[in-house]
């Protein structure tokens, strides 16, 4: 009986035990997976995948200016879900605000709104909405249809005339609210970002791994002849990705290219060098290939789908990862294909975009270069 117990207990070996916490403990990397990475992912996915609403951009034009309209208009701005910022000046503005990117809702008011309401019991809404966002457009179409349901409530409940308010909603830029719509432009933003940066990531570090890296850094090539010797292969693919997947949009999935072409393909091609970059960068940092495959998928999967714009909207986060979600190119990159591939906007409209993503590009770039001149 002693030597099965003996044989029991020797199964529990609390000096290793003891010794395995402390290479947890020693390993910092370690410690952050198991320690911080549950903290990051439940922010994350707590406060960026919400379905929910918040504090949308909408502009109203009133031609009437009585107080039916300013009372609806204060309900609109006083709910949690809307904020006014813009009055139109006339209707022709709204589709101005929509291509600046400045609202997501116009708010139209018939004339003699209040004034029909009394005489006739009748008056008119109308609901503009920016569709290339099917999900959203109908969440804040309906939110607003509430709010006006119940605005109509309040006047019955003082007046004993019948009265009702229609709410007319026009969506624009897809007004069959096709979801390959909302979904093309973020699944280019993530398909050429993971591959690219996944394919110069791992053939960087394989080189590492065989030792022809050294070779390279000792030999008289310049540090950025050899980043752009690495970069210009994978480029050259990536533009044949990119012609793949506009040619299924379009003839398969049915997503026209309505704006300018030109400008959506330099964007395109912009955005892949910075992802190329991304993935040099991503190489100079690690050593192994699964290091840089995990680097460059994982770490980027939950950036791009959560916080560039894909499936949910940015401005639904916390001011903290709306922040991080500046520094993620792939937000630039869906902002600029809607403009160009489904608004139907110029070059133009995308400078902002363009103008990001050149500084990121250049970011990346030197950051590359000076790493690998360390090593040289």
């Amino acid at each position: 009986m002693a030597t099965k117990n003996n044989r029991r207990l020797s199964i529990i070996n609390y000096q290793l035990i003891v010794k395995e916490f402390r290479h947890i403990f020693r390993d910092t990397r370690s410690m952050l997976i198991l320690l911080a990475m549950p903290v990051v992912q439940i922010i994350l996915f707590g406060f960026a995948i919400t379905n929910e609403v918040k504090n949308a951009q909408v502009a109203v034009f009133d031609p009437s200016k009585d107080a039916a309209t300013t009372r609806l208009t204060e309900r609109i701005h006083a709910s949690r879900h809307f904020d006014v910022v813009w009055h139109l000046s006339s209707a022709a503005e709204a589709g101005e605000v929509f291509k600046e990117g400045r609202v997501n809702l116009v708010v139209v008011f018939s004339e003699n709104f209040g004034e029909n309401i009394w005489r006739t019991g009748e008056a008119t809404v109308q609901l503009i909405a920016d569709a290339t966002d099917p999900n959203q457009a109908v969440t804040l179409t309906g939110y607003a249809s509430s709010i006006i349901a119940d605005y109509r409530q309040e006047l019955l409940a003082e007046r004993s005339i019948p009265i009702r308010v229609k709410a007319q909603v026009n969506m624009l830029y897809n007004p069959q609210l096709q979801g390959a719509y909302n979904f093309v432009p973020g699944v280019m933003g993530m398909i050429l970002i993971l591959i690219c940066a996944m394919m110069t990531a791992i053939s960087v570090v394989r080189e590492k791994e065989t030792g022809t890296m050294d070779v390279l850094l000792v030999s008289p090539v310049k540090p950025l002849a050899l980043i752009f010797s690495k970069l210009v292969p994978y480029f050259a693919l990536s533009v044949v990705n990119l012609i793949t997947i506009l040619l299924l949009s379009v003839y398969v999935l049915n997503v026209p290219v309505s704006g300018s072409l030109l400008g959506l393909t330099a964007l395109s091609l912009l955005y892949i060098f910075v992802s190329l970059a991304l993935g040099m960068l991503i190489s100079t940092l690690v050593a192994t290939q699964v290091a840089a495959m995990l680097a460059s998928s994982m770490a980027l999967m939950l950036p791009v789908m959560l916080l560039s714009g894909m499936m949910f909207p940015t401005e639904n986060m916390p001011a903290i990862l709306q922040w991080l979600s500046s520094i993620v190119p792939a937000r630039w990159y869906i902002a600029g294909v809607k403009k160009l591939m489904i608004e139907g906007l110029p070059i133009a409209s995308s400078l902002k975009e363009i103008a990001i993503l050149s500084l990121m590009a250049v970011a990346l770039m030197t950051a590359s270069f000076r790493k690998l001149k360390n090593e040289h």
